[in-house]
């Protein structure tokens, strides 16, 4: 196995005393382009908040690069599902950009030109060049969501997280993220993208974990996203299944 550039042990949370997730373990390799899937409540957005510390653990280590969080935190970029943000708050899309080089600047400094240019640019690998000084509650929300792709682009981690960057965007939005999560992947970067789309499992990612609440399985794609293992992850939603598992066993022929 390659490098092990995310290693989580015995990991639990909960909400409202509720657990929803526990016993999770999984062990990421650099390089990879991973597909977190599971039913609706699965716990695939509260595994994310979690390892990033966003939401408490009730119990488990995470290590990043063989360190703690707070060591590997400028390592790593983060992109939260589009509902989670305030697309009110006064800024347009360059400054949402320029956001992601806090780390760099420092955040009681003006940027500098040369890291609006890098902002710019990241801007203009998302196709959204044209919209840089456009507030950004009058973006569309594939709009919004190429801008926040762009914001983390702008950081040039090694370790990216997305919660779900797919959902209700248009097809072209769609095409232009996977394409760019797959460059880095080409690059030598790793990706972990909550999806929720069975039928693009297959196309889209190497890696596959299959989550609810607890790891069902993870691993090469071609291994994991099995037809068992997909009913062994969604239970007894068989009707939602049927037509996604035709694709999936067309799919890995």
């Amino acid at each position: 196995m390659a490098e092990a550039v995310l290693q989580v042990e015995n990991l639990a949370a909960a909400y409202r005393k509720q657990t929803v997730l526990h016993d999770v373990d999984v062990e990421v390799e650099a390089g990879s382009l991973t597909g977190i899937v599971g039913p609706n409540g699965a716990g695939k957005s509260t595994f994310l908040k979690t390892i990033l510390q966003l939401h408490p653990a009730l119990s488990g280590t995470v290590r990043y690069f063989g360190l703690p969080f707070k060591k590997a935190k400028k390592r790593i970029g983060y992109v939260p599902q589009r509902g989670s943000v305030d697309w009110d708050f006064p800024t347009d899309a360059l400054d949402v950009v320029t956001m992601g080089l806090y780390g760099q600047i420092g955040w009681f400094k003006w940027p500098s030109r040369s890291h609006q240019k890098k902002a710019y640019e990241a801007l203009d690998k998302m196709g959204m060049a044209d919209y840089a000084n456009r507030q950004i509650s009058q973006l569309s929300g594939g709009q919004q969501q190429r801008v926040f792709l762009a914001r983390a682009l702008v950081q040039q981690a090694d370790l990216y997280f997305m919660d779900e960057p797919l959902a209700g965007v248009d097809a072209a939005t769609e095409r232009a993220i996977m394409t760019t999560l797959k460059e880095l992947k080409a690059r030598g970067k790793t990706v972990m993208v909550v999806h929720h789309d069975l039928q693009t499992v297959a196309d889209y990612f190497d890696h596959v974990l299959l989550l609810n609440r607890t790891v069902i399985d993870h691993g090469k794609t071609k291994e994991v996203f099995t037809n068992d293992n997909i009913t062994r992850a969604y239970g007894g939603n068989m009707r939602l299944l049927r037509e996604e598992q035709q694709h999936v066993v067309h799919s890995l022929k």
